[in-house]
């Protein structure tokens, strides 16, 4: 195509985008040069990341802000100045293919972004947390790092690690007091220590090696493991850390700076770390992006002798009086969940007919010829659609097996827990809306080993579970949308021992564990099914402590957190 035809085209098809762009938004769009360019054809929807822009534009020049609209398929870049924002639009206008499927991004100058708040909070800290900057000196830092040498040291999947004093294990997110380590904290920490601005003595060291591109899972240190506070020194590299309780805060921990979490932040807070390889804050200047480099943190903590006595109840190991058992599992799961779901077979298979194009996706990219099987496969809803695989299904619930069976499917009845398959068979597996019925973290621990167990070497799985956030980006899931007007009140119903609340349905939740209303047409009865929805990254955590599984990709899905993986 000679560049006339091309220039043609390529304008013809951004007068479009630009009025789907300005309907969608309300801006306006600008023939001349302005700070502010429009991404008309790809957004949030589409799977554009922050990341994504901040690695293709922000060599252009110093970026005022990156903007994704939650369920928009467009975004804006602001720049600090016009030139930037000119070479941006030279460069990259209809030849950049970051867009779905690999195509070219279509730019606009816009005289103004939208209207939108950030989601996320970029100018105060959580109560409790302090930022040191500058802590160490350069030279402190090159003997700091000097310490361990991670060429020798076996590696996580997220990063390298050494421990001093105790050795953190991530698989139960603890420390075995009994067993200290030989080799206590460096005595070139020391004179680090005294000059703290808090008495604080710590007998625990964790010396983590991140790559860029490698991030933490968001999570509390377990309570009654170590005391407060909890330091972490960063090392060689900026990073931007998140702090979530009900609210996300973005904190900028800056190379040789200091963490001290204390009090809300160590106790409420979760913590974590994008995996991603470029970083972005914003401040009064504006947008701060940068590319992260090899990361060493240095995490001091102070291992704690008995229980915790915080006030912060809810997020407490130590305060959980009402810990299922093994026995106590079996008997809820059976009353619960295995007993109502044949009780409502019929009228739950009328109203899951639909299925969740994430899911179906997955099953309809598998090559010809794979071996399908749906761990809970309910009335089988994601079978039929690929005609040239072979698909088994399994379910706990008789009669939803002969929902299946009249439709033509192979089905068997089986337990999520001990699969009645030989290892290796599978090609694929999708567990969809399974593991959050079983009320233990041991229970559903197994229900992935399982999983992990019966595919094969390469294979894939798609792991999907309700989630306790039901509100994400200031938009609510079809869960929270479908507000029907037969609510109960929020009450404790007792089971043998242990309260458990029920939940008030089309709301948000409020507890980890719950019995959630089931109500069938026109009868008085009302059944409680029992549910563990999902903190965010909880079911991150949960596949990589079964062990040869790489995580593929992690998203979050109208109000369900799901995970697809491959057997390594």
């Amino acid at each position: 195509m000679d560049s006339n035809n091309f220039i043609k085209k390529a304008t013809k098809k951004l007068r479009r985008h630009q009025h789907v762009l300005t309907k969608e938004t309300g801006v306006t769009c600008s023939a001349a040069p302005t700070t502010n360019l429009g991404i008309c054809n790809t957004g949030a929807v589409n799977g554009l990341t922050e990341e994504t822009i901040i690695e293709n534009f922000h060599h252009f020049g110093p970026l005022e802000r990156i903007l994704l609209i939650p369920g928009k398929s467009c975004a804006f870049v602001s720049y600090k100045n016009q030139t930037s924002a000119i070479k941006a639009f030279e460069s990259a206008n209809a030849t950049l293919k970051i867009a779905q499927g690999g195509k070219p991004v279509y730019l606009t100058y816009v005289e103004a972004l939208p209207e939108a708040t950030h989601d996320k909070i970029y100018d105060r800290l959580p109560p409790g947390l302090t930022i040191i900057e500058d802590f160490i000196s350069e030279q402190e830092e090159h003997v700091l790092i000097s310490l361990c040498n991670f060429s020798q040291i076996s590696g996580m999947k997220h990063r390298q690690v050494r421990h001093f004093g105790y050795e953190f294990r991530y698989d139960i997110n603890n420390v075995d007091k009994d067993k200290p380590l030989p080799e206590k904290i460096p005595n070139e920490c020391n004179s680090l220590l005294e000059r703290l601005p808090i008495s604080f003595h710590p007998d625990q060291l964790t010396v983590n090696h991140y790559n860029p591109g490698q991030g933490i899972p968001p999570h509390i240190d377990t309570h009654s493991a170590f005391e407060d506070p909890i330091l972490s020194l960063s090392l060689n590299s900026a990073v931007v850390m998140e702090f979530k309780n009900k609210e996300t805060v973005c904190v900028l921990l800056p190379r040789r700076s200091l963490l001290i979490m204390s009090g809300e932040s160590r106790y409420a807070w979760t913590h974590g770390i994008i995996p991603r390889k470029y970083d972005f804050c914003y401040s009064g200047e504006g947008c701060n992006a940068f590319e992260r480099g090899i990361r060493v943190s240095f995490t001091f903590r102070k291992v704690r002798q008995g229980e915790c006595d915080c006030t912060f109840h809810r997020f407490c190991d130590s305060r959980q009086k009402n810990k299922i058992g093994a026995d106590l599992a079996h008997k809820l799961e059976n009353q619960h969940v295995h007993d109502v779901y044949e009780d409502i077979a019929g009228h739950f298979s009328e109203t899951r007919h639909k299925p969740w194009p994430n899911v179906l996706n997955f099953v309809n990219n598998l090559a010809v010829g794979s071996v399908l099987v749906d761990v809970g496969c309910g009335n089988g809803k994601y079978f039929g659609y690929k005609k040239e695989i072979i698909e088994l299904g399994t379910d706990r619930s008789f009669k939803l097996n002969d929902v299946c069976k009249e439709r033509g499917f192979e089905v068997f009845t089986g337990n999520c827990l001990s699969l009645p398959l030989k290892d290796e068979i599978a090609d694929a597996v999708i567990s969809i809306a399974v593991i959050h019925h079983l009320s233990t973290e041991e229970r559903r621990l197994k229900a992935v080993s399982e999983i992990a167990r019966v595919l094969r070497l390469g294979g894939e799985g798609l792991i999907c579970v309700w989630a306790k956030q039901q509100v994400k980006n200031h938009e609510k899931s079809t869960y929270i949308k479908q507000d029907r007007k037969n609510r109960r009140n929020d009450e404790i119903r007792v089971l043998e021992g242990v309260n458990l609340p029920v939940h008030t349905n089309r709301t948000d939740f409020n507890h980890s564990d719950v019995l959630v209303p089931w109500k069938l047409k026109n009868q008085e009865v009302t059944f409680l099914r029992f549910y563990h929805v999902f903190e965010e990254g909880e079911l991150d955590q949960l596949c990589e402590k079964v062990g040869g599984l790489s995580l593929v990709k992690s998203y979050y899905d109208q109000g369900n957190y799901c995970v697809q993986f491959k057997k390594i």
